[in-house]
């Protein structure tokens, strides 16, 4: 079998960390970015000897630097087969009416900027290769359905990834590319610690709330990835059960 090339982004950490070692233990081949060598490679280690792994450190809110990126993956692997597009940041709770311009354009240029940036290089790529096609995988969230409170910025750009995921995965009919969005929420990782001791809630209260193992996002992203070319998960929600999502409270 062909090997599967992969690239996810954020692979330094939390739920991009994970992501890779799914796809790794899965056997797909792996381009790891982010921002920082150092981190990318303690995933790798993570993974262990024999990983098909390799970093790519690059600033993907800067199109030069995607564009260099993946003419750097092209030249590496010849081509690629999925694009998890995981990189995202955020800014403390902030009431709407405080929040500067600086908070909004930290968290834009990541989530929905990085975004559209990784997502338009590699459907060139996977357009124009041969044989062509692939599959996107954008990073949503529960913040793509309901916000908290606060947090203007990132439920901004993650409603917006949905309209991403939608517009993708028309546009690519046409070439064998499939796009989906996972929504996940209350994955235990470092940007999610506090929500063991308390994160604000609609009636204005704290409280904590559950969360679940990040492996279960890789697991679910490795279901995704793997399905065949003529189907194609569009929306997938991994969520901590016990969470405060469905229902009134």
């Amino acid at each position: 079998m062909m090997s599967r090339i992969a690239m996810v982004t954020g692979a330094g950490s939390g739920v991009g960390r994970a992501a890779t070692l799914a796809l790794l233990a899965d056997g797909w081949t792996v381009a790891l970015v982010g921002r920082r060598r150092e981190a990318l490679e303690e995933t790798i280690a993570e993974a262990g000897a024999g990983a098909k792994a390799e970093a790519f450190p690059a600033d993907i809110t800067d199109p030069e630097a995607v564009e260099a990126l993946f003419a750097a993956v092209r030249a590496r692997f010849g081509r690629l087969d999925l694009l998890f597009n995981n990189a995202g940041n955020n800014v403390p709770t902030t009431n709407f009416g405080d929040m500067t311009w600086a908070q909004w354009r930290h968290v834009i240029a990541v989530n929905l900027d990085g975004a559209f940036l990784c997502a338009n290089a590699a459907f060139r790529m996977m357009r124009d290769q041969a044989p062509r096609g692939g599959r996107i995988i954008n990073n949503g969230s529960i913040s793509a359905h309901v916000p908290r409170p606060g947090s203007a910025a990132y439920t901004a750009s993650k409603h917006a990834i949905t309209g991403l995921t939608r517009t993708i995965a028309l546009d690519g009919r046409a070439h064998d590319i499939a796009c989906g969005q996972i929504d996940i929420g209350n994955a235990a990782t470092p940007m999610t610690r506090r929500m063991t001791t308390g994160v604000p809630q609609a009636d204005g209260s704290m409280k904590a709330e559950p969360t679940m193992d990040v492996e279960s996002v890789g697991r679910t992203l490795v279901y995704m990835a793997g399905l065949p070319a003529d189907a194609n998960a569009l929306f997938v929600t991994v969520m901590a059960t016990n969470m405060p999502f469905v229902g009134r409270g």
